[in-house]
This record gives structure tokens, C-alpha cells and sequence, in this order.
């Protein structure tokens, strides 16, 4: 075997090999606003107020509630939360931000599906909700402050509704009133605003916080490589992402009472924890020095994250107060985005996994998204974002058509120096460069275009796999979520046999092609034929195989995916057909395919002895 079949060989293997190995891996499916000013009679304090125990359910919530509380969690009573995009509750049981769902999201495609649910109450399987209090500092025990199984007061009636903010109060009987203010908008974004007025006789030393916090690993994790689900938080620039699995790891702090990773924001940041479409994030006000914590208490399997703010001295007679806001609903770029610009959250966009290509995936759905905006359908946004990347890497592409042309055209002179070379390799590698330098042939530039299409490809994998603007996104016909494989099947000839697809856990289901992927396979196979086959048998067998093994492996990937490999297979063959045409080259795709190749009078063929008459 000479070495030309041998490097044939090993560059076909390992394509295959990163193809089986990413499968294996990513399976297929402004100014920021000043600080509110201190307050008369209030003095802001860094340190002095005893953090809470994780374990201790009266300070910082685990989901289960001591029995000496008095009231069971399921019957207390709640507010309803009701906006353009969410439906829940409010518990006044600890004030709990206490159960969410999505109003634009349901589970399925099918609109009967239930709506997403964000957030879960105390006593379901997977608790996961938003809490909010004081911990106390100086001579306040943890009862004089409001905790787990305060039961509040709600001032006045109504649902929590853009229009209509809800106010609750609890006085402890020792001097101290507390209210709590929280609002919506008309999106994700709530603003819990926590106030004390101390009507004793001395001042009075606490700190507020907020926590969000899940009970048991959450379900239903995808546990992908290239997706992040788990810690996501930003201090003062630096944006940090910690998988589920990773929290136990964090150092044992008693401080915390738990596995804690601990971070002292000084001006801006948000912490919080993020899913593949949806977060739930805590967010002090601009400017605002906090503590940043992400917790992990192994003895309940409770995952937290922490915001606390600084200790205040609230003088006799004095009031506080605070605002901290949650974000609670799905990752749109354009609401995350309008946040950030409009509200001063900085760094709130990096909230969307990105990924390491960040500065392709970005730049890559803005694109797509401006697109679909003025097209109305993501999947024709796809093909016109090929359209445009093509154009973009055309100049590149030019020069490699046109060095392959003349690479064929050498052909007969690098078959003269094989022959006169015999066995003398390095003779034979001077000559080849000689002649690529008598002939300014770079036999390189043809894997250009191939590598930067590699970074390309991975990006909008990644941008059609994390963005909930591809989820449940239809192109046409039966493709009615781009972002999960092509649900027809060969195997019921797509659908006009009385049987279903196989089901995707079963092995068979492997071989279940659907149309965009058989689509695939020929568009490869067609490219080829723009050439005669090679001489060579090996060579011949690898080419002849490539397109089909392509589409087996790619096939259960995303369509959106699929769709964009197809359209860039469809221009790559029409520029290669142009620019081969252009340099005196007729090639006859349906003589290829049946095994010969046509020789116009003008032009001799790519795989002809002569080259082209000057």
C-alpha cells in the first residue's frame, strides 16, 4: 500500500473517530444605577451577623418544616401569582416565592401538554423555590427575625400581578415590624423588597439574604458534556458555572453548615442556578457589595445558592430596607438581553451557555435570531444563515476549488516523477515541491475551507442544542421542533405504512432514518460525483462508503443541524461545479455515477492523462 492509501487511511479513521466520539458525547437532540443611599438612623455593617445553619430549617429553609411550626406546609395559605408568562404562588408560610409555571412552555409539543413548572412547594417530590429573610446579629436570636415558618400576614387581598404588587408583615412581639414588598413585571422578573422598623428602645443588628434552594438532585439532568446545568453566577465580572454533581466537592465550612464555595462580590453580580432552558437567579441591586454562596448540605441533598447583603444597624426608632430581585423563567435572548442593558445586570447574557466557541455561538445567533425576525421561520433562518457564512468563506473557498483544479491538472507530471523517482522518497518530495513552486500550487489550501468549517459546524450545534428560541421551533411539514431529530422513519416508509417509529431507546431505532438525513447521505454522495472515482480499490471503498456512514452517524442529531450540513453541502457542490467549469473543467456528475467520465472537445477530463490545452 503506498502512502498516499495510508494517509487516505488514517484522515478518513480519525474523521470517523471525532464523529463517533462527539456523538458519544453531545447526543442528538448601560450604566449600572447607584446603590440606594443609606437610610437616617441606619448604618451599614460588613460583619457581625451569624449567617444561618443550612441544617437549621428555621433559618435557612431544607424543605421540611419542624413539626413545632404549627402549620403543614401543603395547607398554609398563599397568594396567587398571575402575569403574561407565569402562574404560581406564594406561600405565606416563610413568604416563600413557592411554585411557577411557564405560561409559554409546555412540556410536549402538544399545546393540551402541562406548562413547565420552574418552581415546586414544600412537600412535592423535588422542591425548589425562592426564599427570603434577616439573620440575626448582635443580642437577636433567630426567632426575633423571620424565618421558615414565619407565617405572614398579607396586607390588603389580591394576586401578585404586574399591576398589582402584594405587601406582607409580621411583627415578632419584640419590638421589631417587618414588611415585605414584592413585585413583578410583566416577563420573569420579580423584586422582593424587605423593610424593618425597630420600635424598641436600642438599636438593633441583622442582615438580609436571600436564598434559592432544591431539595434532591434535580430531575431529569441531561448530564451532556456540552451543556452546563447546575451553579451559574457572575461576581463583579467573572462568570462561574458549577455542574450538580461537582457541588459535594466544595470544602466542608462550618461557618455555612454545608459543602460551601464562598465569593465576596464587590460592586455587581447574580448567582443562581440554571437548567438547560430555564434559571432561577438571584440578583442584588447594581452596585451592591454582597455575599455570593453555592451549598451543598449532604446529610438532606439540598443544593443552595445565597445572596447576603451587608449587616445593617438599625438605630432605635429607625427603619431598613432592601431590594433583591428574582429572575425566575425561561433564557430568551432578547428578555435576558433587555435586562442587561435596560437594568444595569452585568454579564446577564452569559447566563446562556455559550461554550467555549462563544465568540462564533454569539455572533451566530444574533445572525440566526435577526433572521428569523425578518423571515418568521427558523428553519428558513437556517438556511439562510448557511447562505450567509458560505458568502463570508467564499473568497477562501475560491482559492482551494481553484488550487484542486490545478492539483488535477499536475496530475500527469506527479505520475511522470513517481516514475522517474522509484523508491527514492526524498527525491520524490523535492520534485513535488519543485513543481508546486513552479507552479504556485499550495496543496494545502484545500483543507482550509474543511477547518474553519469544523469550529462553524460545533457553534451552531451549540447554539441549535441551548437556545430555547430552537426548542419546539417548526421549519415545515413534519418538522416541527428543529431542535430534536427528524421524528419520520424509513422504516414505515414515512409514515404511509399503519405502524409507528421504532422507540429511540431501542437499538433499532439506530437504522430508523428520517428524511433530512437520507437528504444528508445523498447531498455527500453527490459532491463526489462531481469526480470519477479513484483508480485505487481502497480508496474507492472509503469514498464509496463515506456519505452513508456520515448519514448513520448524524442522522439522530438535531434537524436544525442536519438541515444546515445539507444546504452547505447543496452550495458547496454548485460552487465546485462553477469554478471547475470556470477553469476549463466540464465535470460529468451522471458519467461519474454510472462508472466513466466524459471528455468535452475543449477540455480534457479531471481524471484524463493530458491537461487542459493552453
Amino acid at each position: 500500500m503506498d502512502d498516499q492509501n495510508k494517509n487516505l487511511i488514517l484522515a478518513t479513521a480519525l474523521s470517523f473517530l471525532v464523529i463517533l466520539v462527539w456523538f458519544l458525547i453531545f447526543p442528538p437532540q448601560e450604566q449600572a444605577p447607584n446603590p440606594t443611599p443609606e437610610q437616617p438612623g441606619v448604618t451599614q455593617i460588613t460583619e457581625g451577623a451569624t449567617p444561618p445553619a443550612a441544617t437549621d430549617s428555621t433559618a435557612s429553609p431544607s424543605g421540611t418544616l419542624p413539626e413545632t411550626a404549627g402549620v403543614n406546609p401543603a395547607d398554609a395559605p398563599t397568594i396567587a401569582v398571575d402575569t403574561p408568562s407565569l402562574t404560581g404562588s406564594i406561600s405565606l408560610l416563610g413568604g416563600r416565592l413557592n411554585e411557577l409555571s411557564l405560561k409559554g412552555y409546555h412540556v410536549t409539543l402538544d399545546q393540551s401538554s402541562p406548562l413547565v413548572e420552574l418552581l415546586s412547594p414544600v412537600g412535592t417530590a423535588n422542591p425548589y423555590y425562592a426564599f427570603f429573610g434577616w439573620a440575626p446579629g448582635g443580642d437577636l436570636s433567630f426567632e426575633a427575625v423571620p424565618g421558615a415558618n414565619t407565617l405572614w400576614t398579607q396586607s390588603g387581598g389580591g394576586t401578585l400581578s404586574p399591576d398589582s404588587p402584594v405587601t406582607l408583615t409580621w411583627d415578632n412581639g419584640q419590638g421589631l415590624i417587618f414588611t415585605r414588598e414584592i413585585s413583578v413585571d410583566d416577563k420573569y422578573m420579580f423584586r422582593v423588597t424587605q423593610s424593618v422598623q425597630n420600635t424598641t428602645g436600642a438599636p438593633v443588628r441583622l442582615a438580609p439574604y436571600g436564598l434559592i434552594t432544591r431539595d434532591g438532585t434535580p430531575p431529569n439532568l441531561s448530564n451532556f458534556f456540552i451543556l452546563h446545568e447546575g451553579v451559574v453566577r457572575m461576581s463583579d465580572g467573572t462568570l462561574q458555572e458549577v455542574k450538580y454533581k461537582n457541588m459535594p466537592d466544595f470544602e466542608a465550612d462550618d461557618r455555612w453548615g454545608a459543602n460551601a464555595d464562598v465569593v465576596q462580590v464587590e460592586h455587581d453580580g447574580w448567582v443562581g442556578f440554571t437548567d438547560k432552558y430555564w434559571m432561577t437567579s438571584l440578583i442584588p441591586e447594581p452596585g451592591t457589595g454582597f455575599t455570593s454562596v453555592a451549598k451543598y448540605v449532604a446529610g438532606s441533598n439540598v443544593y443552595q445558592t445565597e445572596a447576603r447583603l451587608g449587616t445593617m444597624e438599625v438605630a432605635a426608632g429607625a427603619s431598613a430596607s432592601t431590594s433583591t430581585r428574582v429572575f425566575a423563567g425561561a433564557k430568551e435572548w432578547e428578555t435576558i438581553r433587555a435586562y442587561q442593558n435596560r437594568d444595569g445586570i452585568k454579564g446577564f447574557l452569559d447566563s446562556i451557555d455559550w461554550g467555549w466557541f462563544f465568540f462564533l455561538t454569539k455572533p451566530i445567533f444574533f445572525v440566526l435570531h435577526w433572521l428569523n425576525g425578518v423571515i418568521g421561520n427558523m428553519g428558513w433562518s437556517i438556511i439562510a444563515l448557511t447562505f450567509l457564512l458560505k458568502a463570508l468563506l467564499f473568497p477562501l473557498a475560491y482559492k482551494s476549488y481553484i488550487s484542486m483544479a490545478k492539483m488535477k491538472e499536475l496530475q500527469p507530471e506527479m505520475e511522470a516523477l513517481k516514475e522517474r523517482a522509484g523508491d527514492d522518497r526524498q527525491k520524490l518530495q523535492q520534485g513535488m515541491m519543485e513543481l508546486y513552486k513552479k507552479n504556485k500550487v499550495n496543496p494545502a489550501s484545500g483543507c482550509l475551507p474543511i477547518l474553519l468549517q469544523i469550529p462553524i459546524f460545533f457553534s451552531l450545534y451549540k447554539v441549535i442544542f441551548v437556545t430555547i428560541e430552537l426548542r419546539h421551533a417548526p421549519w415545515i411539514g413534519w418538522i416541527r421542533d428543529l431542535s430534536a431529530p427528524d421524528p419520520s422513519s424509513i422504516l414505515n416508509l414515512f409514515g404511509l405504512l399503519p405502524w409507528g417509529t421504532p422507540d429511540p431507546t431501542s437499538f433499532i431505532h439506530i437504522i430508523s432514518l428520517g428524511v433530512l438525513p437520507i437528504l444528508l447521505g445523498i447531498s455527500m454522495w453527490l459532491q463526489q460525483k462531481l469526480n470519477p472515482a479513484p483508480a485505487d480499490p481502497t480508496q474507492k471503498m472509503i469514498f464509496a462508503w463515506m456519505p452513508w456512514v456520515f448519514m448513520f452517524m448524524l442522522g439522530r442529531f438535531a434537524s436544525g443541524l442536519v438541515l444546515y450540513w445539507i444546504t452547505n453541502n447543496t452550495i458547496t457542490f454548485t460552487q465546485q461545479y462553477l469554478i471547475m467549469r470556470s477553469q476549463g473543467y466540464k465535470p460529468d456528475v451522471f458519467g461519474n455515477i454510472k462508472g466513466g467520465f466524459k471528455k468535452t472537445p475543449k477540455t480534457a477530463g479531471a481524471g484524463n492523462s493530458k491537461s487542459k490545452p493552453k
